[in-house]
């Protein structure tokens, strides 16, 4: 049986992508065939500041215009070219000439300097397909679904109405049809019954409209937030919910930062991620890890 085909967005190449990708080949080729989303000039390119030999059976997908790579820099025509990385690798999915996306990091702020008013790769993806993307981060101990992603704090409890969380509730179950998912509260204390803001009633009103509608209690909550991670939940939930970015990320990335990846669900082709960013400060010394980035892999192999 021949292997799947990863389409590989290269991500910032500013950043450590490329070397995590390279670093890696000899690994991944064993378990898909990667196709990776960059021209031969710029994979050159790279090579020669890594000081490393390019694989002789990589296969590339040409995309982008060339520019001078500037290592540990913020400039638009690297976020332009991670841009379009990711575009030929969602248009190999689309065309049916790969199985799965699995994206390197980008800079957000190059995005937006290059013109791209986007938040960041799911949010793309959203508006591509025009669906509910669902952004989930984790690894097999513990995954955590966002239910606000790249907004300012003080906008959260403006965005987090009862019918929103019902529906992404409910969209998560298709992702997550059986296993129990527990759901963090917005205020300290879950608000205390009130005494600390009344917003986790609607946490608390949509999850029993949730479970009503799908006939069995899988959401439990809201779970306090600042004892939702500790061993005595975590034992009993591989899943949760949280309301806002750094509320699940912060525990999740002091927990288990080198293997948790990326993972957008409600969507039409699938797509991981490494769960880390460009890392500037380490572009092109050799140190970069590559854990996140094959459990990526394996977790999009894992979808198919």
């Amino acid at each position: 049986m021949s292997k799947p085909t990863l389409a590989i967005s290269i991500g910032d190449l500013n950043g450590v992508g490329i070397e995590i990708a390279l670093k890696s080949h000899e690994e991944i080729k064993k378990l898909c065939h990667p196709i990776y989303c960059i021209s031969q000039e710029m994979l050159e390119q790279s090579a020669k500041l890594l000081d490393v030999e390019i694989p002789s059976d990589i296969q590339l997908q040409t995309t982008g215009t060339s520019f001078q790579i500037n290592t540990g820099t913020v400039c638009k025509e690297s976020g332009r070219y991670s841009y379009d990385s990711f575009m030929s690798a969602i248009a190999l999915c689309e065309e049916k000439k790969a199985d799965a996306v699995v994206t390197m990091p980008i800079h957000k702020e190059a995005w937006m300097q290059a013109g791209l008013h986007y938040k960041g790769h799911t949010d793309l993806l959203r508006q591509h397909f025009n669906r509910d993307a669902i952004m989930m981060l984790g690894c097999p101990e513990m995954f955590v679904a966002l239910v606000t992603e790249h907004i300012p704090l003080h906008d959260v409890t403006k965005v987090i109405k009862y019918k929103m969380l019902k529906e992404f509730l409910l969209t998560l179950n298709k992702s997550i049809p059986k296993a129990p998912i527990a759901v963090l509260g917005i205020n300290p204390h879950a608000g205390d019954n009130g005494v600390l803001g009344n917003e986790d009633m609607r946490v608390t009103k949509a999850i029993k409209s949730a479970n009503k509608a799908l006939g069995f209690e899988q959401f439990v909550g809201p779970i306090v937030p600042d004892v939702a991670f500790t061993p005595h939940f975590r034992a009993n939930f591989n899943y949760f919910v949280a309301m806002y970015h750094d509320q699940g990320l912060g525990p999740l990335k002091a927990l288990h930062f080198d293997e948790s990846v990326n993972i957008s669900l409600n969507l039409p082709i699938i797509r991981t991620s490494v769960d880390h960013g460009t890392a500037f400060d380490i572009a092109y010394k050799g140190n970069a890890k590559t854990l996140s980035y094959i459990n990526a892999v394996k977790s999009a192999l894992n979808f198919l």
